[in-house]
């Protein structure tokens, strides 16, 4: 049987080791990663992470927040210059010698301008449909990075606006949906360049998806639509419109035209894609 070492040596370490304060929020801290640890790695095992868009299983570490495979993200296919004035749109320089595109010549916007940092197809039109329809919420900040991103890459001086407005949903919409995903990549962006993410606009009715219709209903559909709320004030500011995806200008031009009615300066729109 061994015998307890009570050499002064021994004794003296400890003496120490008693002196030291016991952290136990340290303590618990470790131990509820360890067990968080344990947990991501039992869910691993029973449900298998899969890729939001081509749905293959994913490496947690070889992806976007775990949540969408490298692959699929780098097929997203962006939107570059040089980008229409208006709409934000690539510019075919073919089809004109003005920074406006034709479909802008013939249907001016309120808004000031649009910008998107990529086009409605493929893996980002997948991912938007999981994110709007699928009530797959947590996937607004992987793809609020791509509105970060783009901001950053064309040096867009975020400085000059005061606040970033979602695009707001009705009430039968919102109870539908649950979420407003405006509203989530409108608070991401708003956190990442320190801006004050408000609800500056009120969805007045339920008007018909856009998707659904053709181009010439659409701007009929989006009249009267919108309205700013009262205990906003807007007027002087410029600002940030978020919205998912830029189709036609209609709804985004009504709701700038809305803006500047309560008193807006400079209305910028960005979108996930045109």
């Amino acid at each position: 049987m061994r015998q307890a070492d009570d050499s002064p040596k021994t004794n003296k370490r400890l003496t120490n080791l008693a002196s030291i304060a016991f952290d136990k929020k340290r303590f618990d801290c470790y131990h509820m990663r360890m067990f968080k640890g344990l947990l991501e790695g039992l869910l691993e095992l029973i449900s298998p992470r899969t890729c939001a868009s081509c749905k293959k299983r994913i490496d947690a570490q070889a992806s976007i927040e775990g949540l969408v495979c490298l692959e699929c993200w780098d097929k997203i296919k962006r939107n570059t210059p040089p980008f229409c004035h208006c709409c934000g749109r690539h510019l075919d320089r073919k089809k004109t010698t003005s920074n406006i595109c034709p479909a802008c010549q013939r249907a001016p916007s309120y808004f000031d301008r649009a910008l998107s940092p990529c086009v409605y197809e493929g893996a980002l039109k997948t991912l938007i449909h999981e994110f709007k329809y699928k009530n797959k919420d947590y996937l607004g900040p992987a793809l609020a990075r791509l509105l970060i991103d783009f901001v950053k890459e064309y040096d867009i001086p975020m400085d000059v606006f005061d606040m970033v407005v979602p695009m707001p949903l009705s009430a039968a919409r919102l109870r539908e949906r649950e979420f407003n995903q405006s509203e989530i990549l409108s608070e991401c962006l708003a956190k990442e360049f320190h801006k004050t993410s408000c609800q500056a606009l009120r969805r007045m009715r339920y008007s018909r998806p856009q998707a659904e219709l053709k181009m010439e209903e659409r701007i009929s559909n989006v009249k009267a639509d919108f309205s700013a709320q009262d205990n906003t004030d807007l007027k002087g500011k410029n600002i940030i419109l978020v919205d998912d995806v830029l189709t036609t200008t209609a709804t985004s031009s009504e709701a700038a035209k809305t803006l500047k009615s309560a008193g807006a300066n400079i209305v910028f729109v960005l979108t996930l894609a045109n």
